[in-house]
């Protein structure tokens, strides 16, 4: 997890006492954890009957494919180009929406016995989109009818050009429209204006379902049965597909998304598609042993396509050619897929090294040249950002900026450097900017352009660049709400970590699939204490036992090396986690994973309550015996102890904070602020060993080996102290 320095705010929504008194009678009525109704709760799942619909999928069917504008006539050209052999080309996407969508495709008609290929452009040198010169080498071809898919919806002048040269077009895409709408055979996309379809939020690959769903249903109900049953045989044969490009795509887990990528990551756990399940094979490689002892077996959630599959899917796209993916997915030899899927994780480890490189650069560009609270949106250009790259950098640079962020790549520009060259940008939002409703306001200084709410893309002339930063800035600065720059993380709940158990985990099991508008739950925890510090992966991971005093669990910290974490045994420090189930041995266990950390807020007040109770007391003020200053026998040799060990070990200097929390882990009494402070104070008058107090709040601290036995009691600081308690006998 990447840190700026900057605190991020953790947003919680805590319930009302009445909310409460609701959520407590669900959680009784549908037998849950009072956690996982809560959660179920403020989702708008507020009735046991509810709870259960969604949790069995009861709550959603899958719409009828003709419900979209267009799918008949979509439909019945593309019947007549299977049944006429005429020559059909898919053409797609580079992004792993693209990808499966035109496997899917292809699939389905080459299985209906078409004369059908398929084309997907070069991102470094064609770019987004359809362009006339594909059509152009189409029709040379003989090509009779393209189909498109995952794109499209704003090719007007590449499908007047079809149309021209006697070349049918359908187009399928899912991205927000523009109108007029391309003149095509038909347009299918939930999107359009006049598209009665339901459910808006599927992906690309939805719509390509929906398609073959269609032309399905009609071959079934031409044979006596019914719509249902063409929509069962599509849904177990492409679901996988289907769920891998709608959780890459990152729409909304909800509705009829989340009925078919529960119903694909079944069907990828048990997956026959030899590409499928090579590629899980080498996601996986992390997982292996010892030759004697198997990778451990990958639960197959929507998070591993997110994080596991998607981007080595999407690799090949970014820094080589997207078909080498969707070889992958048509994949009909073992040694096919095996070889193609060692080569995209190859490419997706080459894309790693490249990103990294381009954040750094982005970052250090960021803090030297924008004065960032009066930046609304960062845009930035530079020739030499692999255009396949600048899309995932800038999700890094809003999230770690809480902007809407543009980047802009002039790498292949024929002009070296002159103001007509253009340049192709990629931009993520924020929640309260739709990103193609803001390019839409800049349109007259865009080449073109195109997306969602929270991604887009265009293409830019360098010489209006800077206008276009000043526009679009202009245009956020108005219709961003207050403090919408704030980097904010959403808070389920705040819970003990005796509440995080096994049993709360399998709940929160059975919200899956997780993803946009049913995110994985996150729960804040606070003032633990960090026990141990142990690296994983070469030092580029961390995994932390903390405890409450009372038990201890560990948390993932991952892609957080121990520099940049900054926090040490013994500190005390909130957690924002997700909860997880570790599966070792045949053993289940729960743990955390860290989303996010920050020091305790509970030990900061009471460091301020201790240094102002300290300079009392210090002062001469009175106390009473059970307030715990002074310091008893053993819990001088428990501190004496500490320090020896950590000197020992290297460790001679102590923030105060942390040095707070590590004399109190198993002390045989809680050692409090004031007493630790006599005690460093009377170690230090009695020459036990070197205490020098910092101006930065912290203490170095030196340990003499050869010292005389001293005692305590000698002390005239103790004997000061001692006098100033008032029940003391």
């Amino acid at each position: 997890m990447e840190r700026t320095g900057k605190e991020k705010i953790w947003a919680l929504c805590r319930p009302d006492q009445a909310e409460g008194r609701l959520i407590a009678a669900l959680a009784a009525k549908a037998h849950l954890s009072e956690i996982t109704a809560g959660l179920l709760y403020r989702r708008g799942y507020r009735t046991p009957e509810a709870v259960r619909r969604f949790l069995s999928c009861e709550d959603t069917l899958l719409h009828s494919p003709f419900l979209l504008k267009d799918m008949e006539k979509a439909v019945a050209r593309i019947r007549r180009a299977v049944e006429e052999h005429q020559r059909i080309v898919i053409y797609g996407d580079y992004d792993v929406d693209g990808v499966t969508s035109v496997s899917l495709l292809y699939l389905y008609l080459t299985e209906k016995g078409a004369d059908v290929s398929y084309y997907i452009p070069s991102r470094h040198g064609e770019g987004y989109g359809l362009t006339v010169q594909a059509i152009d080498r189409f029709a040379e071809l003989g090509v009779q009818c393209i189909i498109t898919v995952d794109t499209g919806i704003t090719a007007n002048e590449e499908a007047e050009h079809a149309r021209a040269l006697g070349i049918d077009m359908v187009i399928t895409d899912h991205h927000e429209c523009r109108l007029p709408l391309p003149e095509a055979v038909a347009v299918v996309n939930p999107h359009r204006p006049d598209c009665p379809y339901p459910f808006k939020e599927l992906a690309g690959v939805g719509v390509v379902f929906k398609l073959v769903a269609a032309y399905e249903s009609t071959l079934a109900m031409e044979a006596g049965e019914g719509e249902i049953d063409g929509v069962r045989r599509v849904s177990r044969a492409y679901a996988d597909l289907v769920a891998i490009g709608t959780v890459a795509d990152v729409m909304p887990i909800t509705d009829e998304n989340r009925l078919i990528v529960k119903l694909g990551l079944s069907e990828i756990a048990a997956t026959k598609r030899l590409g499928l399940a090579a590629l899980i094979e080498e996601a996986s490689a992390g997982n292996r042993g010892s030759e004697s002892r198997p990778a451990k077996k990958k639960k197959i959630t929507a998070s591993f396509i997110g994080f596991g599959l998607a981007p080595r899917l999407n690799a090949a796209g970014r820094m080589s050619e997207a078909s080498r993916a969707v070889e992958l997915l048509l994949a009909d030899t073992p040694e096919t897929a095996t070889r193609l899927a060692v080569e995209l994780c190859e490419i997706n480890r080459q894309r790693q090294v490249e990103e990294n490189r381009i954040a750094e650069a982005a970052y250090a560009r960021i803090e030297a040249e924008f004065d960032l609270p009066s930046t609304h949106v960062l845009v930035l250009e530079d020739d030499a950002w692999r255009q396949g790259i600048i899309g995932i950098v800038a999700s890094r640079v809003t999230e770690r900026y809480g902007r809407p962020s543009i980047l802009i790549s002039f790498d292949g520009a024929e002009g070296n450097g002159a103001p007509e060259d253009l340049g192709k940008g990629s931009g993520r939002s924020v929640k309260g900017l739709n990103l193609v409703e803001a390019l839409t306001d800049s349109e007259g200084l865009l080449e073109k352009f195109g997306g969602h709410e929270l991604a887009a893309g265009l293409t830019i002339r360098r010489d209006r660049i800077a206008d276009f930063r000043a526009r679009i800035n202009a245009y956020a600065a108005a219709a961003l709400p207050e403090g919408a720059v704030r980097v904010s993380l959403d808070v389920d709940d705040e819970i003990p970590l005796s509440a995080v158990t096994l049993q709360l985990a399998e709940e929160l099991a059975q919200l899956e699939p997780f993803g946009v508008s049913n995110p994985v739950p996150q729960f804040a925890l606070r003032n633990l204490l960090i026990e141990r510090i142990t690296e994983l992966g070469g030092g580029k991971h961390l995994k932390l036992s903390v405890g409450d005093g009372e038990r201890s669990l560990y948390a993932l910290c991952f892609s957080t090396t121990r520099a940049a974490f900054g926090f040490r045994e013994g500190d005390r420090i909130d957690l924002l986690c997700t909860v997880d189930i570790n599966e070792y041995q045949n053993q289940r266990s729960v743990q955390l994973i860290v989303q996010d950390y920050k020091s305790s807020r509970m030990l900061e007040d009471r460091l301020r309550e201790g240094r102002e109770r300290y300079a009392a007391v210090r002062g001469g003020a009175s106390f009473l015996q059970a307030e715990g200053y002074i310091p008893d026998r053993a819990q001088f040799a428990h501190v004496y102890t500490l320090l020896r060990r950590e000197f020992r070990m290297g460790r001679e200097v102590f923030p105060e904070e942390t040095l707070l929390s590590l004399v109190n882990v198993n002390a045989p009494a809680p050692i409090n602020y004031v007493c630790l402070k006599y005690i460093l104070e009377i170690f230090h008058e009695l020459q036990i060993c070197g205490v020098e107090e910092r101006g930065d709040g912290s203490y170095r601290f030196d340990i003499y080996f050869n010292a005389s036995k001293t005692n305590i009691e000698k002390s005239s600081i103790l004997k000061k102290l001692k006098s100033q308690c008032k029940d003391r006998s």
